[in-house]
């Protein structure tokens, strides 16, 4: 049995000029020999640096690592058995600095295990850097605790090293000084634990406090008002009292980008040459800071001559006209890409493109600058002819490919279009099955000549869910509950492997609602749409049924039981209303594809059981309104949840038969004989207009207009469809819309909106009745919070003003009430849409509303009107 004697060689100081200097590692040389052997190589011989000796390596091993392959660590030494090494010498510190720098360990040491006759084993032992445990943030919120988490992505279980520690305080700091404090300091401690060989990394954080603009000075500046340019810095603000919305902290990556921002205006009023110069940043000595920007807005420049080459399809006159820009207009190279590349339909682009030619091209050189005129020459390159290959579909994993097929408009052995892609995109997003902002489009070259188009669709919850109550009206608390189907399947209904958990993939639409209070109102519906009736065109067959029941409970002794019947009671009076819909709708080829004409019967059967509910002495007897209703619409909106651009457009005409032509005056004597069969035409106008103003900010226009009127004089108007406006337009919530249309109007009471008769005031009994004639307007600011498919939210700020009026001879459409206010919305794909807004309304309102006042409103569902 040997007895090793080590014998710790101090080399390490030597070998210090071979390793990096922040590498702080040992390296000890020993030799083991026998107890009563002469060593064949002593201490001496391994130190004398004067006489360094070679050796062969005999052996190489590895001691102290938990979870490191040690195979691999002396791979990285970059030795191996065999190979001859100089004691001392420059392979010894090499292989301690290879391993050091691998930033794995926090120290290493050499030994000589054996050195005998030319032959040496050697053995490192390391010791292991901690490995990342926690990371704990100090001095902030807990909110920004997690957005910390969220940026900076520390993974739990790396090894700590300098460098990790160095980036994460950067990025800390980088955190807060984009939200404006520009003073952050940021201390990292990693508190090791040996016995797991973890550690903790303690994030302190001192934010100081958000550095704010005091004033920005510009310099140089005489062409553009100073107005205008602090408006283009968006997000560069100078302090002033008031400002809530663009606040003044100084945050470096935003003012880099309004400078950017500035240019690119200057460029577009015609100052090509538009720069700054220099611009400082002063610090104020506390938490403000004064901005100084050196502008040289150079002159103003404007097209001269505009020429084009490479053209052989088109003349230069015709592209001349589809470019729109005419000698004198002022240069502005961001207008001009648009005209050339940006305008779906109206670009030059669109007109090689929607021929075909996909590989277009055309590139504005400016050919000549003589004073403030530029000469430009468009060179086009104009390729060749493209027809489509295939269509290729990915991401549809619930709706059938036919359902998504039939509305895509770039078929195989058609030639290529722009202008169809783009109105592709539009069908598919408005189809309610797919993610609007995430549908690809992408044209595949092929080698022959013909495209290939891909189109990836990310599915999304379309089924909707109704689960509300509300409280008002007559009948108090109504509960609502109602199922949507927007992708059912009705071929798959046999089918029960295709139950999940209903048929579902053809693009049909059914829809079931039920609302109640109880005994004393009760509304049933169920509705089936599908839009392409024989699978080839978009011809929608649409069926609907509807019963609503009504029952009032009124006891002389107890007044307040006409809202709250007794169990077990006797109704005294009743109402019921039943009515059956069949519609059939097509796309119009003219004037464009954006237009659709739609027509349908309804047939209503309402039934008064002592029961006035109109207020005119009608109290028994049967109602029959049979109707014909058309529509012609045009709809060009390109997102049905948050329109961003395009308009919609409705005019719309529902005639009953003139009854009263094939009966006397006499016939009609009484309420119940006038009423038996139910007469009138009635008119509706809606028109709504969506624009982007910049950014995401969106502009809502709309106008709505109704008309409702009799055959001849000698009939009156009657009770039936009316219009009744204000409050938030829930047609379902208590308010008991009996054969009326509800028209919201934000800032007033529901049903309250209504012009007295000139001649006598207006009773609240005949005011729920309703008009014949109504006007709204309305002015909305959109701007999205989120656009994610689960819970697309948005804010809006409105204008608002409408009227109803009790008959024609006191309609004046300038006689408006007008409102102003903001709110909410959010639409989830189960629940639908879910509104809130707060109205002020400004006008008084006889025996309704005597002075100015505002109030909040709730809303369930798309509110059209």
């Amino acid at each position: 049995m040997k007895h090793r004697i080590k014998y710790i060689l101090g080399i390490g100081l030597l070998l210090s000029s071979l390793v990096n200097l922040s590498v702080l590692a040992q390296v000890r040389v020993g030799v083991g020999v026998g107890r009563n052997d002469t060593p064949a190589v002593t201490t001496d011989d391994l130190l004398n640096y004067a006489s360094p000796q070679d050796y062969e390596i005999t052996g190489l091993t590895v001691t102290g690592t938990r979870y490191l392959d040690p195979n691999s660590l002396v791979s990285l030494a970059g030795l191996k058995v065999g190979d001859k090494i100089r004691i001392p010498g420059e392979a010894v510190g090499s292989s301690v600095r290879k391993l050091m720098e691998s930033g794995l360990l926090d120290n290493v040491e050499l030994f000589a295990t054996n050195a005998a006759e030319g032959k040496v084993a050697l053995m490192f032992r390391v010791q292991e850097r901690p490995r990342l445990y926690r990371v704990s943030f100090m001095g902030v919120k807990k909110g920004e605790q997690d957005q910390l988490k969220d940026k900076i992505k520390l993974n739990l279980g790396k090894i700590v090293t300098n460098t990790i520690t160095k980036n994460t305080q950067l990025a800390v700091r980088k955190f807060f000084v984009d939200k404006g404090y520009l003073n952050t300091k940021v201390k990292i401690t990693t508190i090791p634990d040996s016995a797991r060989n973890n550690a903790t990394m303690r994030v302190l954080v001192d934010k100081g406090q958000k550095v704010k603009i005091a004033k920005i000075n510009f310099d140089g500046r005489t062409e553009v008002d100073e107005s205008a340019v602090r408006l283009k810095m968006k997000g560069t603000k100078e302090m002033r009292f008031g400002r809530l919305f663009s606040p003044s902290k100084f945050v470096p990556k935003k003012y880099e980008e309004d400078k950017q921002k500035l240019i690119e205006y200057y460029n577009k009023l015609g100052y090509r040459d538009a720069a700054i110069e220099h611009d400082t940043v002063i610090n104020n000595g506390g938490n403000t800071i004064t901005l100084n920007i050196k502008l040289d807005e150079g002159r103003k420049y404007y097209y001269r001559n505009i020429d084009f080459s490479g053209n052989y399809l088109y003349k230069t006159e015709r592209l001349r006209e589809v470019l729109g820009v005419a000698k004198g207009d002022v240069y502005n190279p961001e207008d001009l890409e648009k005209k050339l590349n940006g305008n779906p339909g109206q670009d030059l682009s669109s007109l090689y493109m929607d021929d075909g030619y996909l590989y277009y091209n055309a590139q504005p050189i400016e050919k000549t600058i003589d004073g403030d005129s530029i000469d430009l020459e468009i060179r086009i390159y104009e390729g060749k002819q493209a027809s489509i290959n295939r269509i290729v579909l990915n991401g549809n994993t619930k709706t059938s490919d036919h359902v998504v097929m039939r509305s895509i408009r770039t078929l195989p052995g058609q030639k290529f279009s722009k202008t169809n892609l783009i109105r592709t995109q539009r069908e598919l997003a408005t189809l309610g099955y797919f993610d609007p902002e995430k549908i690809g489009i992408t044209p595949v070259p092929q080698n022959d000549g013909t495209v290939d188009i891909e189109y990836t669709v990310e599915e999304k919850p379309s089924d909707q869910i109704e689960l509300s109550g509300g409280w008002g009206g007559y009948v108090g608390f109504v509960g609502t509950l109602g199922l949507t189907f927007n992708n059912f399947s009705a071929r798959n209904i046999p089918n029960l492997s295709a139950w999940r958990p209903l048929p579902a993939g053809d693009g049909q639409r059914v829809q079931l609602r039920f609302q109640a209070n109880g005994r004393q109102y009760q509304v049933y519906s169920l509705s089936f749409t599908e839009p392409w009736l024989g699978g080839r065109k978009p011809n929608a067959l649409s069926f609907s049924a509807s019963h609503t029941v009504y029952q009032t409970f009124y006891d002389p002794t107890n007044p307040a039981s006409y809202y709250q019947p007794l169990r077990g009671q006797t109704p005294t009076g009743s109402y019921q209303n039943t009515a059956f819909t069949v519609g059939l709708g097509r796309q119009l080829k003219v004037p464009d594809d954006y237009f659709s004409l739609s027509n349908s019967i309804t047939y209503q059967r309402y039934n008064l059981n002592n029961l006035d509910i109109f207020q005119i002495g009608y109290n028994n007897g049967i109602s029959n309104n049979l109707t014909l209703n058309t529509t012609l619409a045009r709809n060009s909106i390109d997102n049905p949840q948050f329109p961003r651009s395009g308009s919609s457009f409705s005019l719309s005409g529902t005639f009953t038969p003139p009854w009263s032509a094939f009966k006397s005056t006499s016939e009609a004597s009484s309420p119940e004989d006038r009423y038996k069969l139910v007469e009138y035409h009635k008119w509706m106008f809606d028109a709504s207009w969506f624009q982007t103003i910049f950014g995401k900010l969106v502009l809502s226009t709309r106008a709505h207009m109704g008309f409702l009127g009799s055959y001849n004089r000698r009939t009156d108007i009657g009770p039936f469809e009316r219009f009744v406006l204000g409050g938030s337009g829930l047609a379902g919530q208590g308010q008991f819309a009996l054969a009326q249309d509800i028209i919201g109007l934000r800032g007033y009471d529901d049903r309250s909106v209504y012009t007295a008769d000139y001649d006598r005031n207006t009773t609240a009994q005949e005011r729920s009745r309703g008009g014949v004639v109504y006007n709204k307007f309305v002015a909305e600011v959109r701007y999205p919070v989120s656009l994610n498919p689960s819970a697309t939210i948005f804010v809006l700020g409105f204008l608002e003003a409408g009227n109803n009026w009790g008959s024609y001879k006191q309609y004046n459409p300038f006689d408006l009430k007008r409102s102003v206010g903001f709110g909410a919305r959010i639409f989830m794909p189960a629940f639908g849409l879910i509104g809130i807004d707060y109205g002020y309304g400004f006008d008084k309102i006889p025996g309704v509303k005597d002075k100015a006042s505002g109030q909040f409103h709730f809303t369930i569902g798309q509110q059209f009107r």
